[in-house]
């Protein structure tokens, strides 16, 4: 990128998420977009790594041969499988489709931190696998052998195909339109949609005091990926201001629909991977969940509700309270700073 010398000072009002390379995007400030710098010491003061939580009981029920159910082996195989995919795609998503794109330098710093944080989690899974002694082939290689996760990651990486190409280039309304179609398939779909059924089998291990190391970490996962979630719809909603002339109701049309490919695949997923249900969770129940989260997703971009469902499993409000998390080094509950803000 070429500097050019000059005595004058980057214009805020010039600043852009996208196209807004004339504001200068190697000076932080004026910072217009603030949400991206409270994300950033957010996820800072929110740091953890996985070797910090013990996987000694996780061993303990992992090798009885009473603890835990065939169904309730596979599902938590099957789940951490999924996981591991998701967090890669989440990753390259970042680094070769926002961060290039994007322009806002507090959006760019709080990107380098949620890349950091996907690496954490990949770490997680490996932790896991490892501790448990599971196939690391099996485990890692499920999306290409497990139809369910093959057809969501598929559908994900089909909108990620045009974003990655070296060619491609923001800055007409076609290619600035394509780039929202990406945010809205990784913010609101990936990360907001398609971790849900997994996070709720998780937390259903926890409650019934099982693989309660694993479930830990997926909590603290889950804490990260609400952040990026949120972090992913404020762009959304930025963009929308900057760029309203995108915001078409043919363009609204086509985000709900996508909004509701995924709802149907997450419930497949949900509905081939856990057949008999589990810890009292049917597919059913999964469906609602699943059509209730979206609508959540939904209702942030201003689009309106497409399923008008109840949660069906209110004790993940209690799994996913964000204002409360267990401190690595204490028995006692601590207050987080900044997790009550994020809106469920």
């Amino acid at each position: 990128m070429p500097i050019t010398k000059t005595t004058s000072k980057v214009d805020i009002n010039k600043r852009r998420i996208i196209n807004g390379e004339d504001a200068d995007v190697i000076q932080l400030y004026p910072m217009r977009h603030t949400f991206a710098w409270d994300a950033y010491n957010t996820g800072n003061a929110n740091h953890w790594l996985p070797t910090e939580i013990s996987m000694q009981k996780d061993i303990e029920h992992w090798k009885s041969p009473t603890t835990l159910t065939e169904d309730e082996r596979k599902a938590f195989k099957t789940v951490l499988g999924f996981f591991t995919t998701a967090d890669s795609i989440a990753a390259n998503n970042v680094v070769l489709a926002m961060y290039r794109h994007i322009t806002s330098p507090e959006c760019r710093l709080y990107l380098l931190r949620q890349a950091y944080e996907e690496a954490v989690h990949t770490h997680a899974y490996q932790y896991i696998v490892e501790s448990l002694g599971l196939d690391e082939g099996e485990i890692f290689n499920m999306y290409r052998e497990v139809d369910a996760i093959y057809d969501k990651d598929a559908f994900i990486l089909s909108f990620n195909e045009g974003i990655f190409d070296g060619n491609f280039k923001t800055g007409t309304f076609e290619a600035d339109q394509k780039f929202l179609e990406n945010m809205i398939v990784f913010s609101l779909i990936l990360e907001g949609i398609f971790f849900y059924s997994s996070f709720a089998v998780m937390f259903g291990f926890q409650r019934q005091n099982k693989m309660v190391g694993a479930a830990e970490q997926i909590q603290y996962i889950m804490r990260d990926e609400s952040q990026h979630l949120n972090f992913g719809i404020n762009i959304i909603n930025a963009i929308k201001e900057e760029q309203p002339e995108l915001w078409t109701p043919e363009f609204q049309t086509r985000a709900i629909n996508l909004v509701k490919q995924a709802v149907d695949l997450e419930a497949k997923f949900a509905a081939e991977v856990f057949p008999k249900g589990i810890f009292g969770m049917n597919a059913e129940g999964f469906r609602k969940y699943i059509e209730y989260i979206a609508d959540r997703r939904l209702a942030r971009v201003t689009l309106p509700l497409q399923y008008n469902t109840p949660n069906p499993f209110p004790w993940m409000s209690e799994a996913i309270d964000l204002n409360k998390e267990k401190n690595f080094f204490e028995t006692r509950v601590t207050e987080y700073q900044v997790g009550g803000t994020l809106d469920w």
